[in-house]
């Protein structure tokens, strides 16, 4: 059945500011503290929007959640209005309130695991929300999360959102950030990866930093979503790489059909599972880039593979990059040597994401793939879809509601929460929502 890849894109919050809450996360560690300008933050990402939109790839649109959480302010302790909640917070756990004020839901790659219809046994497109249990500022998104996935896919015969794994570290699931679909054209059943960085009772794990994908919250995932055990692979992220920064597997691999654009050190075991990956999908290629020409260091700094890797109609490949990707003359130097090389990707498309890149998030963490037939896509909510009307609506809703300078220390303003709650009431009437916030409820 012909099918496309539509990516949906997470718009930047009113809240995006640098707090380095991400341990692990060498970038968002790096600019803690910074001033952040979450206008321009949201303007960079409707622009990569409606730039591939543009060009031919379908894509929308996933809404920021509203931020200071107030309810997990209160059940922390804090009380009395939601302004006194977020004035006391402020005043005596500041961490806090930055946490419970992230905009990282912004980060959609990590909202939830999809399984399209062809590979699923009850023919339907399944996602599962990520329970993001190892970072507390993430973990209080998937409630928010299933709510807008709902309104978004809302024909219960062509898809099911199903709700986040218990929020224990076995089931540790970091959504599609960990996961890689591979195959022919995008209506015939594929070939899942599902990355982890440990077992739950192993200790076998990075010395430095978190393994946040645990085996066991995949193998879960893979049920819940129905996939066939035939159609599924599994692989540990190296050790030693998530020591470097690779928090995510989608910080050192990209994927699309049957190519695998990684560095060589991005699994354990990295051989094998290229010979399973190769036994079990049609005209398999892998990419791998050589420790020698781009360091794990220099892949971690410029997110060259947290890119997306975009098919055109006619079989050629596009990769989607960051400005920093072009900016280091050696890994510069790499792709434009790639370029020549007999693979399928035959163009370069740089932007300038630097507001989350400085918070860790590039090109790849800014969407979730969604692959979908013709009456799949008829069924989404259309109100989402990126086109020229949306893109100059979102445009105008963000000059209006958006600050352009940001620090940890104006989240103790109440009239940034107010700011919020005005702003997405009137986005979930541009995007017929509903009322998907607790505080429209």
């Amino acid at each position: 059945m012909k099918a496309r890849e539509v990516n949906f894109d997470g718009l930047v919050g009113l809240t995006h500011h640098y707090a380095g809450l991400s341990f692990g996360n060498e970038a968002s560690t790096k600019h803690r503290f910074q001033v952040s300008n979450p206008k321009l933050a949201a303007k960079q990402g409707l622009l990569k929007m409606k730039a591939l939109a543009d060009a031919g790839f379908p894509q929308a649109v996933i809404p920021p959640q509203e931020r200071p959480n107030v309810a997990v302010l209160r059940q922390l302790g804090f009380c009395g209005s939601d302004e006194q909640v977020v004035e006391k917070a402020a005043a005596h756990a500041p961490q806090i309130l930055s946490a419970a004020s992230s905009a990282s839901a912004m980060w959609v790659a990590n909202a939830a695991t999809v399984c399209p219809s062809a590979d699923a046994q009850d023919g339907k497109v399944h996602l599962t929300v990520a329970n993001l249990n190892n970072k507390f500022h993430r973990a209080m998104e998937a409630p928010t999360t299933e709510a807008l996935l709902r309104a978004i896919f809302r024909d219960e015969t062509a898809f099911t959102v199903h709700p986040a794994l218990p929020q224990v570290a076995m089931f540790g699931d970091e959504g599609a950030a960990n996961h890689n679909r591979f195959g022919g054209n995008y209506g015939e059943a594929g070939v899942q990866l599902f990355v982890y960085g440990r077992e739950y009772a192993s200790l076998d794990a990075p010395a430095r930093y978190p393994a946040r994908q645990t085996r066991e919250a995949s193998e879960a995932v893979m049920r819940i979503n129905q996939v066939r055990a035939e159609q599924v692979v599994f692989a540990r992220q190296n050790p030693d790489v998530i020591d470097l920064g690779v928090f995510h597997n989608d910080v050192i691999a990209v994927s699309n059909r049957q190519v695998f654009f990684c560095h060589e050190l991005a699994f354990a075991e990295q051989s094998r599972l290229l010979a399973e990956l190769h036994s079990k999908v049609p005209g398999f290629m892998a990419i791998q880039v050589p420790q020698q020409a781009v360091s794990v260091t220099d892949a971690v700094a410029t997110y060259l593979f947290n890119s997306q890797l975009l098919s055109r109609d006619d079989g050629s490949m596009m990769l989607v990059l960051p400005q920093e990707s072009q900016q280091h003359a050696g890994v510069w130097r790499y792709l434009n040597t790639l370029l020549a090389q007999d693979n399928p990707i035959s163009e370069l498309k740089v932007f300038d994401l630097r507001e989350s890149m400085a918070n860790g998030g590039g090109p790849a963490c800014l969407r979730l793939r969604v692959v979908l037939t013709e009456a799949e896509q008829r069924a989404v909510n259309p109100a989402v879809m990126m086109n020229g009307s949306l893109f100059a609506t979102l445009n105008d809703w963000v000059d209006r509601y958006y600050r352009d300078r940001l620090t940890q220390a104006d989240l103790a303003d109440p009239q940034l929460l107010r700011e919020g709650r005005e702003a997405l009431d009137r986005l979930t009437q541009l995007l017929n929502l509903g009322s998907v916030y607790p505080f429209q409820r």
